[in-house]
């Protein structure tokens, strides 16, 4: 609104709302710290859990952070880019989501301290900057090499990313599972992709039962119960394309009279269908893996010619099963022929959890595997599920780039002592917001302390004394209460892991702290005569100033 020789001149809709200025970073700064706390409790081997329930009562109860602020129904948008620091760090590692929320609320808790001495919010960003420049400088020099053949190294990894999480009773036998499966389908310059190691969940017997098939598990069954249950030897058609009649490409009728011209249009229609079943069975294929429909005639010849048949199969499978034996993806009825096909040792369908699967095993170079987890009940193999994406991603990530740190808080202890020696060195204004940065670094270990129940200062007390010592691998035990060498004790993280956590969480914070201006337009209309919604001023819910809290 302006005013023109007395007369107000409305710029904005009627119903729309700005806060500007010390009110509008508050509100954002407050909404972010409030997710940081929500995830906060979550952290390390000793987190708690959180239930989740949506709108229909569907319950999850997990502690991985990126999977609790997805399933939050999160209004502030300042907040929602708190989750976007989640899914970054997820996409791009697969874990420490948390850890990545909590630096960036930590951040802006920090920068908030500095605006209320006068700061100017550009200074803080620009420290904020150069900070995490140099942690990354820092984590690249305190670093380990390991090599991506050094399987009690990665098991090591993968026991770290489970610690916490559900999968704690049987971590043993699920790491030796994910080490497994990750060096089968690597390449030979070390990179994983994880999308050729397939995760299949099913309820029932305990998570002991989980395996690893050095190959495929499909989740379907056999077209037809004549189809042979057991196939040695198979060689594999991987089909795109459906084995039925072809419809007509343009719109036509046909017009039958006579009952003897419905036979002949039946027969020709079967007469189809036995042609592209004959060109299967030329191809010397014994088991077929379609990925589109199957007809209940072809279903009947294939069952004749002894072949085992599946039809409706995802691409994503299709894709794996191609690699895992070496079968191409034919997309034509025509194209089928004797070099397309695929090897596998054995084809077979088994019964598991009181449903049908389809196991492609023995074959002769796997490169695509499967994971078949089991558990008690449906939530605890769905957070099972979560913690193996987790240390599937991590093991891969050091296989790709053979660069580990240190646990337990231990790199964030040496970030926040080496990141106070460089603030000296800069000097000006920048030098209070890279103290603040190097401060806020050590809510990792205070946060490790306080959810394992230890007094927060003494522990940060008792690290930093280690850390000035040289004991740059000293971080928190917290089974034992007192700093202790994480490389001895096996609590080893990607070093990817912490870089990208804190230039994420640093950009997040920048951003949040450069807005000086929120607009929110009204999304409905205002009652006549009445208050716009979300009461005076017409705030969205979520968008209050600093006072009460937050609103998710």
């Amino acid at each position: 609104m302006s005013q023109l020789a007395g007369q107000p001149i409305l710029i904005l809709k009627e119903g729309s709302s700005r806060t500007r200025g010390r009110d509008a970073q508050g509100s954002n700064i407050a909404a972010a710290k409030a997710v940081a706390g929500a995830v906060r409790t979550t952290l390390g081997p000793k987190g708690m859990d959180k239930m989740l329930v949506d709108t229909i009562g569907d319950v999850v109860i997990t502690n991985d952070g990126v999977t609790i602020l997805k399933e939050m129904d999160i209004e502030h948008p300042a907040a929602k880019m708190m989750v976007e620091v989640a899914k970054t760090q997820d996409d791009e590692v697969g874990d420490g989501t948390t850890t990545a929320v909590v630096i960036a609320g930590e951040l802006l808790k920090r920068a908030e301290e500095l605006l209320e001495q006068d700061v100017h919010p550009t200074v803080i960003a620009h420290g904020y900057r150069m900070a995490a420049e140099k942690a990354k400088e820092i984590l690249n020099d305190i670093a380990i090499t390991v090599k991506p053949t050094d399987k009690a190294m990665l098991t090591m990894i993968a026991d770290t990313a489970m610690t916490g999480k559900g999968a704690e009773m049987a971590r043993g036998k699920l790491c030796e599972l994910v080490v497994k499966a990750a060096m089968m389908v690597a390449d030979e310059d070390g990179t994983v992709d994880t999308d050729n190691i397939k995760v299949e969940k099913k309820v029932g017997g305990s998570t002991d039962d989980s395996e690893i098939i050095e190959g495929m598990i499909i989740d379907k069954e056999r077209v037809h119960p004549g189809m042979p249950a057991k196939v040695e030897n198979a060689k594999i058609l991987l089909l795109n394309a459906s084995v039925e009649f072809k419809k007509t490409e343009v719109d036509a009728e046909i017009n039958i009279t006579s009952p003897d011209q419905l036979q002949a249009f039946l027969d020709e229609e079967e007469r189809m269908i036995r042609s592209i079943v004959d060109k299967i069975v030329a191809s010397g294929a014994n088991v077929l893996f379609c990925q589109k429909g199957i007809d209940d005639i072809a279903q009947h010849y294939l069952a004749k010619a002894g072949i085992l048949a599946i039809r409706r199969v995802k691409k994503s499978d299709m894709e794996k099963l191609a690699r895992a034996t070496g079968a191409s993806v034919v997309s034509s009825i025509d194209a089928i022929s004797k070099k397309e096909l695929g090897k596998a040792g054995l084809v077979e369908e088994k019964k598991v959890g009181g449903e049908e699967m389809i196991y492609v095993t023995k074959c002769v170079n796997p490169k695509a595997v499967s994971i078949i987890v089991r558990g008690g009940t449906e939530h605890v193999v769905d957070e099972l599920d979560r913690a193996l994406d987790d240390a599937i991603s991590v093991v891969s990530v050091v296989m790709e780039d053979k660069k580990i740190v240190a646990g337990g808080g231990a790199p964030e202890i040496q970030l926040s002592l080496r990141l106070r020696e460089y603030a000296a060195s800069v000097g000006g204004r920048a030098q209070l917001a890279i103290e603040a940065f190097a401060n806020a670094l050590e809510i990792i270990p205070r946060t490790l302390a306080e959810n394992a129940g230890l007094d927060p200062i003494d522990m940060l007390v008792a690290l930093r004394a280690e850390h000035e010592k040289r004991h740059k691998h000293a971080g928190l035990d917290v089974f034992k209460g007192a700093p202790a060498d994480m490389l001895k004790a096996g609590v080893v993280e990607p070093l990817r892991v912490k870089t990208q956590a804190i230039a994420s969480a640093a950009e997040a914070a920048n951003m949040i702290l450069r807005i000086d201006d929120v607009i929110a337009a009204s999304r409905v209309a205002a009652p006549p005569g009445g208050m716009p919604p979300g009461g005076p001023g017409g705030m969205p819910p979520g968008m209050g100033g600093m006072g009460g809290d937050m609103d998710f």
